[in-house]
């Protein structure tokens, strides 16, 4: 696999962190190289977040992504959409949850955009926002492809509370149901 540079963005809170991390440690976990930088404002909670995520088969000697080379980026925050989308390469693909983001006319030009409601899905759909993070994590790894399934799900469970684990399955399988139909 060649390099995958994802970018998740929303504001502190959202669960954008730990998607990251989930990815990182599942990357690890088949014998490749994971890596997530973050980077916040000093409002710990509603402060603009972006959280870059490299998963290579090779090592990886710079952690951070240049201006115009990522190849996806899942945005919950107009603020943090506006801020960090210049990041995504011409053509790359871009999901926002349109009940908080709107594209501009010129962004839909430039990028390919998908409008998927994540906050909607994890609190009406799987009954727990706390969820959107799993959401989100199904909904890129399904549109870019990075990594085993089963090895991102067991990682998922490794790194939430047992109690909460039904709930991540089914917010899981709803972020992959969403984004086979928004690639359709």
């Amino acid at each position: 696999m060649a390099r995958t540079l994802m970018r998740f963005t929303g504001v502190g809170g959202q669960g954008v962190l730990l998607a990251g991390e989930i990815f990182a440690a599942a990357k690890i976990k088949t014998g490749g190289y994971g890596l997530k930088t973050a980077t916040y404002t000093s409002q710990v909670r509603g402060g603009p977040t972006v959280v870059d995520i490299t998963l290579d088969d090779e090592e990886i000697y710079y952690p951070y992504a240049n201006d115009g080379e990522i190849n996806f980026m899942l945005s919950v925050a107009q603020v943090s959409y506006d801020s960090f989308k210049s990041g995504v390469m011409e053509g790359g693909t871009i999901v926002v949850d349109p009940n908080l983001i709107t594209p501009t006319d010129e962004d839909r030009k430039k990028w390919n955009i998908h409008e998927i409601p994540i906050i909607s899905i994890a609190k009406e759909e799987v009954g727990n926002v706390i969820t959107q993070s799993v959401v989100a994590l199904a909904i890129a790894n399904t549109m870019v492809d990075a990594i085993d399934k089963d090895t991102l799900i067991e990682t998922m469970l490794s790194k939430v509370p047992p109690k909460v684990h039904e709930a991540n399955k089914v917010a899981y399988s709803l972020g992959e149901k969403y984004a086979k139909e928004a690639m359709a």
